[in-house]
């Protein structure tokens, strides 16, 4: 029988599934196992970078490192070395097909799911490759789990701090970790070319500024800050359109008081034209941030 049965790979900072591995087990033992694994994703932001849990025929190892983390389901027989060893392997792969900025910008579950093909490739490796074939590898996972334990969580705890004992479902202060943005319009995409442009030409005529400025007077040091501050709003609000923050609000219009009075600042150096396109383009971003609502994120994806 296979030791290693099922593999995920998650995003830590909110669980979600960004790929799995697609065969499944119908055992009723094996599908709680698996409610398990998918309640401890979205705390692993919680827990140290390595862990393993007892679920009752099956034991649950996670390994994560940056965003990334991956996450699987064992038997009993499975050894902590090996199940650690084949995780190492599996983030590794991960890694070298999507960077963190296709993680960060995934907004949908699994939507790296032809990850699959690896993690079968990976799983068939481990479960039929001898001792001795694996022997270097597990030494060396061995003598860092004896210096440095994994974590040993109780899936218990876990369904309680989730409020999923007995039925009873707290509500969140935080909705970020069950929703997800929707998904980004033509016009977004424009507003955020505009912006990278507007913080590229403040940043420029920034720089240019400060190099030719020898013996900066007063009134340059304060042109200087009038370029860089609404170059950093910009980029900030390119930020605020992509991802979800606590207090959007409040951060889009402190970007868009930024932008409008650097370019006041800016009234001589710039021509009112020049200022009312810096202007429109922080007005367009800041409609584009706070009109991205969030939705919902289904809570069974069907993997």
């Amino acid at each position: 029988m296979s030791m290693i049965l099922f593999a995920s790979i998650v995003r830590v900072r909110d669980g979600l599934p960004l790929s799995a591995s697609t065969d499944f087990y119908y055992a009723q033992e094996f599908l709680e196992c698996r409610r398990q694994l998918k309640t401890l994703a979205q705390r692993l932001a919680q827990h140290p970078g390595r862990g393993c849990a007892e679920s009752c025929d099956f034991r649950i190892y996670f390994s994560s490192s940056g965003d990334v983390a991956c996450m699987t389901i064992c038997s009993r027989q499975c050894p902590a070395a090996m199940a650690f060893c084949f995780l190492e392997a599996l983030w590794w792969d991960f890694m070298a097909c999507y960077d963190t900025t296709c993680v960060g910008l995934a907004s949908r579950p699994y939507a790296f799911l032809e990850f699959d093909s690896v993690i079968q490739k990976t799983k068939w490796h481990f479960n039929h490759m001898s001792s001795s074939q694996m022997k270097s590898g597990l030494e060396k996972i061995q003598e860092e789990l004896e210096f440095q334990p994994p974590a040993v969580l109780s899936l218990e705890d876990t369904d309680v701090a989730n409020g999923m004992l007995n039925g009873h479902t707290p509500v969140h202060s935080e909705p970020a970790p069950n929703l997800r943005m929707k998904p980004v319009t033509a016009l977004g995409v424009l507003s955020l070319v505009l912006n990278i442009m507007c913080a590229a030409l403040n940043l420029i005529r920034g720089v240019h500024l400060a190099e030719h400025s020898l013996q900066v007077a007063q009134e340059e040091v304060g042109n200087i800050l009038a370029f860089f501050i609404p170059s950093v709003a910009c980029i900030v609000q390119c930020h605020l359109y992509l991802f979800y923050s606590p207090a959007r609000t409040l951060k889009v219009l402190l970007m868009l008081a930024s932008i409008c009075l650097g370019n006041a600042y800016l009234h001589g150096l710039r021509n009112t034209w020049q200022i009312l396109f810096h202007v429109g383009v922080a007005f367009l971003s800041s409609y584009q941030i706070l009109t991205r609502q969030l939705q919902e994120r289904q809570s069974d994806y069907g993997v």
